[in-house]
């Protein structure tokens, strides 16, 4: 029967020889694996050539034929750590090292992590920091506008207006109402309200318009338009109002608007012609005079001189008016 043994390859030279290497490789990696083997024979002080005998009789066991320099070799190998890896000790050098290695990964997250960055930066700058920064901007503005306007602005308009107050006034009446108004505007600014102060500055330009106009109050007399009218109110039955149709007309022949509230609903309204609430008895003075030869004579029912708030009314007048008819 042919000897199916594996010879071991006779040695040419020194031990350290790739296949003898190899060998000497895995005797070490079998001792390690065969740790009850490893526990009885090295941690005893049994004798190097017990382990060597056994570990020949497990390779001829695998056909393999170990000659006993490489078993030694392996031996002696396992004993020394020579083939079992140590991991490196933590230092700077290690790390340096591990990081060289993990360069690809680490590059692409240094690469990564300015777009990261970015983004971030970007996503908060342009949706929190900005709009944010333009409300403080705007809320900056606003309040430095209302700053000037109660300090600067508004108080000058207010003194302006007034003193233009006094100088159309001709008429203490004027001169009392314009005072009013400054008081009012003056204290809406010590309380920093500049809508009160803008109201009291337009109530002077009005008042001032209302100094400043002029006019004759004339009772139309046109054909075809009523020179007086009449009202049999709701609230005081069995009693007629009567009313003559009157339009302002200024110095240089032209008709006026002029604000006029109406007694029937308490609406004003800027009107040319109104009409102005009379005794049946001066209505009666009218209608005849007119109805005469057409044309009424005495047209003029009162007149409005600058610098004075009211009509001077050159007839009787009972104070109400209506504006629509």
């Amino acid at each position: 029967m042919a000897d199916t043994t594996l010879a071991a390859p006779a040695p040419t030279g020194e031990p350290r020889k790739l296949d003898e290497l190899m060998l000497a490789m895995d005797v070490v990696d079998t001792l390690r694996h065969q740790e009850g083997l490893i526990t009885r024979e090295l941690d005893e002080t049994r004798r190097d050539a017990e382990l060597i005998e056994r570990l020949r009789g497990l390779y001829r066991g695998q056909g393999i034929a170990v000659p006993d320099r490489v078993l030694t070799e392996g031996v002696r190998a396992l004993k020394e750590s020579r083939f079992v890896y140590s991991p490196p000790q933590p230092g700077i050098g290690t790390a340096l090292a591990r990081l060289w290695i993990a360069r690809g990964k680490v590059g692409a997250g240094l690469v990564a992590a300015p777009v990261v960055i970015g983004l971030g930066w970007g996503g908060y700058e342009f949706g929190v920091a900005a709009p944010e920064r333009q409300r403080a901007e705007a809320a900056r503005v606003e309040a430095e506008r209302v700053s000037l306007d109660l300090t600067q602005r508004l108080p000058r308009a207010l003194e302006a207006g007034h003193a233009e107050v006094v100088a159309e006034a001709r008429v203490a009446a004027a001169r009392s109402r314009g005072d009013e108004l400054l008081a009012a505007g003056r204290a809406s600014l010590a309380r920093r309200e500049p809508a009160g102060a803008e109201q009291a500055i337009l109530d002077l330009e009005a008042l001032r318009a209302q100094l400043r106009q002029e006019y004759t109050l004339r009772i139309v007399s046109r054909p075809g338009e009523p020179s007086g009218v009449f009202r049999v109110p709701d609230r005081i039955r069995g009693t007629r109002l009567v009313y003559v149709v009157v339009e302002a007309v200024a110095p240089d022949g032209r008709l006026l608007s002029v604000p006029i509230t109406s007694e029937e609903d308490r609406s004003t309204e800027t009107v040319q012609r109104w009409g102005v609430r009379v005794s049946e008895a001066v209505f009666d003075e009218i209608r005849r005079d007119k109805n005469d030869d057409g044309v009424l004579q005495q047209d003029r029912l009162g007149e409005k001189r600058r610098g004075t708030l009211q009509v001077e009314y050159s007839l009787p007048v009972q104070g109400g008016a209506i504006t629509r008819w």
